[in-house]
């Protein structure tokens, strides 16, 4: 399997490490919109400006896109499917149904494989809430985020005036989490669910009062959280906030019974080192599955609720059988 990356910020440099522990992987190269050489690898893979990518076309099996949700997928994935099997990440959820319209238009007319919003959620989550709705049909789903650092919530911390750096820490509510799962069924608002923890970093001078307060009631962001914010130093930041953590939780409540009377609970959970790394390494295994379904000629685009489990392993059938199963 011939893989490819586009892009090589953090998310990049996480499938070059997957790719280097997947045995049945090798990786091409990286292209970069960046000059070729401001880009470091960690290991000995050539880099290329994304001018090239098209004289490598027969040289790639999949090519894994990491760019962002924001801009870069949408107009990236359906561009590159004309030209190439591809896996992305897109990760907004309410924009995947016309994201996949998108990218199945350019897959299908090209004889590609692309390969949607694979990571843990959308993706390893999406595929619990799956499992558990079809084994308890009367039943309740809820998922948590965290504790794990907010890319995007930190940036968005990072664009007040008067901030230098800035974490953002998304938080389960304790309280939450167990009146889900003792099976209460509870109706939860999205105060209730999670609190928001900003660790900040601020310019010297600054006015930290109006900074906590544009930062508690910023609309889309916090203001329907309870959050916290505390100024440290950019020693501090670099010391105690330097990862990239994150995690959560799947949970289905349901009943069974001809009155419904007993109470079953369905729990998948995620706790991450490193995001980028472990999105990197979900990647990876679905490019396996995109190159095994292209040459069969199962062309268009994909989620994961497409692929058959056998198909994100190395193992053959006959090895999952007698090791797995």
């Amino acid at each position: 399997m011939r893989i490819a990356i586009y892009g090589y910020g953090n998310l990049g440099r996480g499938v070059e490490c997957a790719v280097r522990q997947a045995p049945d992987a090798t990786l091409v190269g990286i292209f970069t919109r960046r000059s070729p050489a401001s880009v470091h690898p960690y290991g000995d893979i050539p880099v290329y400006h994304i001018d090239e990518l098209l004289k490598y076309k027969d040289a790639i099996d999949v090519l894994i896109l990491c760019g962002g949700s924001a801009t870069d997928l949408p107009e990236m994935t359906p561009a590159l499917a004309t030209d190439f099997n591809v896996v992305d990440s897109f990760d907004t959820h309410a924009a995947i149904p016309a994201h996949f319209d998108r990218v199945q238009a350019a897959a299908a007319a090209s004889g590609h494989t692309a390969l949607i919003s694979a990571g843990w959620d959308p993706g390893m989550f999406s595929l619990n809430r799956l499992y558990a709705s079809a084994i308890l049909p009367d039943g309740k789903d809820y998922t948590f985020w965290g504790r794990g650092v907010s890319q995007g919530h930190s940036d968005a911390i990072r664009r007040i005036d008067g901030v230098k750096d800035a974490r953002q820490y998304t938080v389960p509510i304790d309280s939450a989490l167990e009146a889900v799962r003792s099976g209460e069924n509870p109706e939860l608002t999205t105060r209730q669910k999670h609190l928001r923890e900003c660790y900040v970093v601020a310019e010297e001078g600054a006015d930290l009062a109006r900074i906590e307060q544009e930062i508690k009631t910023m609309p889309n962001y916090f203001a329907d959280y309870d959050t916290s914010v505390t100024f440290i130093t950019e020693e501090e930041l670099r010391r105690d906030h330097s990862g990239i953590p994150h995690g959560g939780f799947v949970i289905r409540t349901g009943r069974t019974g001809w009155e419904g009377e007993h109470k079953h609970a369905i729990e998948y959970s995620l706790k991450l080192d490193s995001n980028p790394e472990f999105t990197a390494s979900v990647l990876v295994a679905y490019a396996r599955a995109v190159c095994r379904l292209a040459q069969k000629g199962d062309y268009g685009c994909k989620t994961v609720f497409d692929v058959p489990p056998a198909l994100l392993s190395p193992l053959s059938a006959e090895e999952l059988r007698a090791t797995m199963l």
